[in-house]
């Protein structure tokens, strides 16, 4: 019996040890990279400074590789899977890239060797780029792995689509954990960037829900035959963040049906109007919403891989002073 109870012991010990190793901490690369966060909120920085549109992309990007955050959505296709930049919300949609490679280089660079992932360095650019545009900042909980392959089906299906109802927004971010409150926090990332006429134009000449003279503004860079990739921005402000974004909504000048869905007679409607009102409550929500986010089924421990290259799976783990990455 003594020694069931020891054997329990030391099993509910080591479980333990291991969720406290395998979980997510700002402090993740403290003592393995200390140079690594600052490294890549140098070049966030510069790229945003170059194109300030840039901002928005590269907060879109950790939106759109969670909701499982392990860097897939960098992988190009292979002969074994088709890269999920195709998916119907990322094709000819998501950039910024580039800027990944750039930064995956240098922090490799200044780590020795590959140590951070690619999973991590999106979660990291994304609150430097928030930053960077003048919003709030949060510790970024770290530790992520990346996975090995990529899924163009599965992000078709989690990716919430510009088309989608309350309910539809509802449920799809109830699937991934995220309730209401998260739901309309994390839509204010929309306070930056643009979209494309193509993913808009339904809801500038068929919404009811629309205010006029907003409607007939954006007909005006986005006939009703041609012009598909012409940009508009989420709110006047594209470039800042700023709650702009929710005060539209108020509006009834929302760009995408599904970002007025947030504010047209539902559930979500005092949370609009609060945001609008109150910046401090929308960056503390945003803030808490974006670490909850996050943390969606990461690979961490000995899942996944650390890439050598953000674009493709290591073709074997790599060893590094007797540890695999």
């Amino acid at each position: 019996m003594a020694s069931t109870k020891n054997l329990l012991f030391r099993t509910f010990v080591w479980l333990a040890l291991a969720n406290t190793a395998f979980s997510l901490s700002p402090k993740f690369y403290d003592k393995v990279c200390p140079q690594a966060l600052p490294a890549i909120k140098k070049i966030v920085h510069a790229a945003i400074h170059r194109e300030p549109r840039m901002g928005a992309s590269l907060l879109r990007l950790h939106f759109h590789d969670c909701f499982d955050c392990d860097g897939s959505l960098l992988l190009d296709s292979t002969s074994t899977f088709e890269t999920e930049k195709n998916a119907r919300g990322n094709l000819n949609s998501v950039t910024g890239f580039e800027v990944v490679d750039k930064i995956k280089a240098e922090v490799d660079r200044v780590c020795g060797r590959p140590v951070v992932s690619c999973a991590d360095i999106l979660a990291v650019l994304a609150r430097d780029s928030v930053v960077a545009l003048g919003g709030p900042t949060w510790k970024v909980r770290l530790g992520r792995r990346d996975s090995t392959t990529a899924s163009r089906a599965l992000a078709d299906t989690v990716l919430p689509s510009a088309s989608m109802d309350l309910p539809a927004l509802i449920n799809n971010f109830k699937n991934q954990g995220l309730n209401q409150r998260d739901l309309v926090a994390l839509s204010g990332g929309h306070t930056t960037g643009l979209s494309q006429c193509a993913i808009f134009r339904n809801r500038i000449y068929n919404a009811t829900n629309i205010d006029p003279a907003f409607a007939k503004e954006r007909r005006a860079t986005c006939p009703r035959v041609g012009g598909n990739t012409n940009l508009a921005p989420f709110d006047p402000t594209p470039a800042r963040f700023d709650t702009a974004y929710f005060k539209n909504l108020v509006k009834q000048r929302g760009l995408l049906a599904s970002d007025q869905a947030l504010f047209n007679g539902g559930s979500t409607d005092n949370l609009v109007k609060a945001y609008s009102l109150n910046p401090d409550a929308f960056w503390d929500d945003f803030a808490k919403s974006m670490i909850k986010m996050g943390n969606i089924k990461p690979l961490t421990g000995k899942q996944g891989q650390i890439r050598a290259n953000c674009r493709k799976a290591n073709r074997r783990r790599i060893c590094y002073a007797g540890q695999l990455f």
